[in-house]
């Protein structure tokens, strides 16, 4: 588990490392194909230091809005937060945030950059239609990705792959504009714009699988040992797995405020459990069957 934490650790300095590279890569796509010239190479590093700084200490808030989770207090929900506090109590974390989701949905995400500045967000669904002890083994599965770092890994992630996109999309237009130098009088200059203007296309257009692909790189392992965590820290996988069992159930519709850029936070895909092959390939989460095989492997 240590080794897992120090590998989220430095999993967040190479995300942002490569796409600080990869901004200045299309810095210089712009000084050389557009008038800019190498001013947007410094516009590249002033903006990739700027969102990095975003997605570290701002990237939860982020997430939340788009959730549309509000935060709840002790007063106003006891039930929930007791279950919250005696956890955190058992795992040895400070007590994060912790948000209520108005979504049918059963489901529930955790973020932030560190144990000390975490949140916890859980939805209405989930804290109807779940037994205490199975909302307590999904609140035991969120707060063991708090104590394992996966929150930074995956906090960073949403504001680094949007802007890959809008980098992708912005040296697209600039070329579709009319924003490159003029070399019409150069000899194979008509040729090298229609290149670059392709080139910007097939960019913009594969941006999206690059944003998935990212999303996939951090390892569904991810999931499976925030399973086995949030089992050791209950002493109960049986509560667990039975959550899992009410989402493959319920949860056939996708949640009201889902999105791609938030979708890995979740202790389940918030797009609903469709049965496409595809769907399941491309999905930010391991099959739920294989969760709950292993939960009641563990009983």
């Amino acid at each position: 588990m240590y080794n897992q934490i120090d590998a989220n650790k430095r999993r967040t300095i190479f995300l942002i490392a490569g796409f600080f590279v990869f901004n200045l890569l299309v810095g210089f796509a712009f000084a050389q194909y557009t008038e800019a010239g190498y001013a947007s190479v410094v516009i590249a590093i002033i903006f990739s230091v700027i969102m990095a700084l975003v997605g570290y200490y701002s990237g939860d808030k982020m997430a939340l809005l788009s959730a549309g989770a509000q935060e709840i207090k002790k007063s106003t929900s006891p039930y929930v937060y007791r279950l919250v506090e005696n956890l955190c109590i058992t795992a040895g974390l400070p007590l994060p945030k912790i948000y209520f989701i108005n979504d049918s949905s059963i489901n529930a995400f955790a973020t932030g950059r560190n144990p000390k500045h975490a949140s916890i967000a859980i939805t209405a669904g989930a804290i109807e239609k779940l037994e205490n002890e199975e909302l307590e083994g999904v609140i035991a599965h969120e707060l063991s990705h708090i104590k394992n770092y996966d929150i930074l890994v995956m906090t960073i992630v949403i504001v680094l792959v949007g802007m890959a996109v809008l980098l992708s999309d912005w040296f697209f237009r600039i070329r579709f504009w009319g924003g490159g130098k003029n070399r019409g009088d150069s000899r194979g200059g008509g040729q090298v714009q229609a290149v670059i203007l392709i080139v910007g296309l097939i960019f913009l257009i594969l941006s999206p699988l690059i944003a998935k692909l990212i999303q996939l790189a951090i390892s569904r392992k991810r999931e499976y040992l925030a399973d086995a965590s949030g089992s050791l820290l209950t002493r109960y996988p049986a509560g667990l797995a039975s959550a899992l069992e009410k989402i493959k159930k319920y949860n056939v519709n996708p949640m009201s405020r889902a999105n791609n850029a938030t979708a890995h936070l979740y202790i389940s895909t918030p797009f609903g459990q469709k049965k496409q092959f595809l769907s399941n390939l491309f999905s930010t989460h391991p099959p739920l069957d294989d969760r709950i095989t292993r939960l009641r492997a563990m009983a």
